[in-house]
């Protein structure tokens, strides 16, 4: 594996601040938010200077039911040969479910939610994961997840589900230190154990991220400085094995560039404690990942069927007010769905930045409200024009008892819910005015 060394997420709120960044070997950029034909100025830039650019995607779902969709696929890969990238990453996650193969409603869930680590669950993953490796052009490389709940009835540990997948299919790992951290406090899981059961050998490179302890739930924020506790688990990791690359996570919140530059630095000082803890210039681990036969990884329907069924359930507590499967705890599934509905807010914010500043204080509390009822079922932009056409359409909020806000969000709805933008023409806009007088009369 190609060795990286240290590097930050590229966002564009911090663009100038990563390309003056010093010593900054690689950058990754969340692959949904890249576009091939018009790929950021920065990141052009840094391409051109010999910075490393990996796409990171967050949509495939391949810990979902099910196979991945072979356009987002060919997207990722489309991102990978316009970048030059070595390798592309996702997660071992799923982040949607229902629709045919459970005879159930499409819901989203907008974020990364956690897989079972059944045997089922592994052998849906493996195949899944086969057939993305199958259609990118370079290496594919998996992250483990944060989570906020766990499956009742798991039958392998999160090393061991790890070890399996990477010793079973080839795929690579991503390892992210925060999560492991996240999974430590919220159900249990022994970040140390979890690191001796890897195949040390397989890890493309790590993730390092920041967050905050609330109610004893660990929230896994990518907003926050990275913890002590997670640069102790760096510092564990980078003890048995030299680490190809290592990369700070920050999304929001975004400080100046000299406390970025404190934690990049921080995260090089963790790895070299590390380096000087091991026994020596071996690397200690599992042996290396193996590739099985497709025939060995397949899945089959019903394989397929039950846990599909099962993410459903969860996912239609989640976001649906459905009631909690069986085994669940109901106060962190409430937790989780809280978060989610959180979030679902502000990425509508961030997609349609029109919303919150035509509704003012109003804006999160009504999302959160209609977010309550209805489940996304396709996307965020298609969610934000529900949810204006959901307040446009009741008789109490925001819409129904301010004429100006209703005008300005009808305007705003109107101009993005047809197929093409509203002409802007004076001349179309008089016909549209004399068509709404009429239609009144």
């Amino acid at each position: 594996m190609r060795r990286l060394g240290t590097g930050i997420g590229w966002r564009p709120e911090i663009a100038d601040a990563v390309e003056r960044m010093p010593g900054i070997d690689w950058v990754e950029a969340v692959s949904e938010n890249l576009c091939p034909g018009h790929l950021p100025e920065s990141l052009l830039r840094l391409r051109e200077r010999g910075v490393t650019v990996v796409p990171h995607g967050v949509s495939l779902g391949l810990g979902g039911a099910e196979r991945p969709d072979a356009g987002r696929l060919a997207a990722l890969a489309d991102r990978a040969e316009a970048l030059g990238s070595p390798l592309v990453t996702e997660h071992i996650a799923f982040v949607r479910a229902g629709g045919a193969l459970t005879a159930s409603p499409h819901l989203e869930a907008g974020h990364l939610l956690p897989v079972p680590r059944t045997r089922d669950a592994l052998d849906v993953l493996c195949e899944n994961v086969r057939i993305a490796q199958d259609a990118l052009p370079v290496p594919l490389a998996v992250e483990n997840i944060a989570a906020l709940v766990a499956w009742p009835d798991e039958e392998l540990t999160e090393g061991q589900f790890l070890y399996e997948l990477a010793d079973r299919t080839g795929v690579r790992l991503l390892i992210d230190v925060a999560n492991l951290h996240t999974n430590h406090v919220n159900i249990g899981a022994d970040p140390a154990e979890a690191l001796g059961e890897l195949p040390l050998e397989a890890i493309a490179y790590v993730h390092v991220a920041g967050g905050f302890e609330r109610d004893g739930v660990w929230h896994d924020s990518h907003a926050h400085p990275v913890p002590p506790p997670v640069l102790d688990i760096l510092t564990d990791l980078a003890s048995r094995v030299a680490p190809p690359g290592v990369l700070l996570e920050r999304d929001e919140n975004f400080p100046g560039s000299g406390e970025l530059e404190a934690e990049v630095e921080a995260i090089r000082d963790a790895v070299a404690r590390g380096r000087a803890q091991s026994d020596g210039p071996a690397d200690r681990g599992a042996s290396v990942a193996r590739a099985a036969s497709p025939e060995a990884n397949a899945a089959d329907h019903a394989v397929r069927q039950r846990l599909g069924l099962a993410q459903a359930a969860l996912l239609s507590a989640l976001v649906a007010g459905a009631p909690a499967p069986e085994g669940f705890d109901r106060v962190r599934l409430g937790v989780q769905a809280r978060a989610l509905a959180g979030k679902r807010a502000d990425v509508v914010a961030k997609v349609a930045p029109e919303l919150p500043v035509i509704l003012g204080p109003a804006y999160r509390p009504a999302f959160l409200a209609y977010a309550r009822g209805c489940p996304m079922g396709a996307g965020y932009r298609r969610d934000a024009l529900d949810f204006a056409e959901r307040l446009l359409s009741a008789d109490v909020g925001p819409a129904a008892e301010d004429a100006g806000v209703r005008r300005e969000l009808r305007e705003w709805w109107l101009e993005r819910s047809g197929p093409v933008p509203r002409s802007r023409r004076p001349g179309v806009r008089w016909a549209r005015a004399t068509r709404r007088v009429l239609l009144r009369r």
